[in-house]
Order: structure tokens, then sequence, then C-alpha cells
């Protein structure tokens, strides 16, 4: 079981690694007001507006950006959050794997629900697979980033399960 257990603790930092880059290289777009940012939540809050609410569709226009980058940044924060316990193992010799794991098992929980909406907008709203915004296509890498990370946070909720359930 040792190896195994490297293993999945390999694939598990690995996964948080792929999540962390996804969600913090797209914070200084959500953040700024960048023009492709501001297509995508027009996008779904005009489709809000139509389909749930004005007041939400309105809000989600505005605001969604900053809100989801907001998550993004506080699940980054929470997957890599583990990496100052390796630092502290390492100065006093003692393992905090089980903290780690649990950790990551949460953090693929959140990953995975917040990438769950994206994946929902992309599906059912206006917004498509292919996002098009000045006749330019982004061929579908929005929708497959999204689709990778609700399908590895569940991989790297599972896998730490198992290594709790191996402690």
């Amino acid at each position: 079981m040792p190896t195994q257990k490297r293993i999945y603790t390999a694939v598990s930092w690995i996964i948080v690694l792929w999540i962390a880059k996804v969600f913090l290289t797209s914070i200084p777009y959500k953040f700024s007001g960048h023009p492709d940012t501001m297509h995508i939540f027009s996008t779904i809050g005009s489709w809000m507006a139509t389909t749930l609410s004005v007041d939400l569709g309105s809000f989600f226009a505005q605001y969604g950006a900053i809100v989801v980058g907001s998550a993004e940044l506080a699940t980054s924060l929470l997957l890599l959050s583990p990496l100052v316990l390796l630092v502290k193992d390492k100065m006093s010799g003692q393992s905090s794997a089980i903290l780690r794991s649990k950790i990551h098992a949460v953090g693929g929980l959140v990953s995975s629900g917040i990438m769950a909406g994206a994946v929902f907008f992309h599906l059912f709203t206006p917004l498509g697979i292919e996002v098009l915004h000045e006749g330019k296509s982004d061929g579908g890498s929005l929708f497959m980033a999204a689709f990778s990370i609700l399908i590895l946070g569940l991989v790297l909720c599972a896998i730490n399960l198992k290594l709790i359930k191996a402690e």
C-alpha cells in the first residue's frame, strides 16, 4: 500500500496544480473587466434575466465575474494550503497527510461545484460550448477546462478519501 499511497498523493498534487493553474490564470480576466469575460457573464446574465429573474440576471451580469473569480481564488488557496503543511512536516519530522487529504477532498468537491455551474451555463444557455465573441471562437477551450475540473475535482475527492481510509 505505501506505493499506492505515493501514487495517489502524486496524482492528487497533479490535479491540484491543474485546477489552481486554470483558476489562478483566469483571475486577471475576471477582476479586470476584460471584454471576453464581460461577454460571457453578460450573456449568462441576459439569459438569467429572461429565464429566472431580471434582478438576478442584472446582478450576475454586473458582479458574476467577481463572485466566481473570488470563489476560484479561495478554492485555489485552499487546495495549495497543504504546501505549508509539507514545510512544517519537513521541519518537525511529523506527518500531516490526513489533514492534507481532508483539505484536498474538500477542495476537490468545491472545485467540482464551481465548475458544475460553468458546465451548466455552457450547455444550457446561449453561451454554448464554443464561446464566440467579436468573430473569434475559443474552440471550446473554456468548456473543456471547466469539464476537466468538474471530473478531476471528483477524482481528487475520491482518491483523498481513499488515502484517509488507508491511514
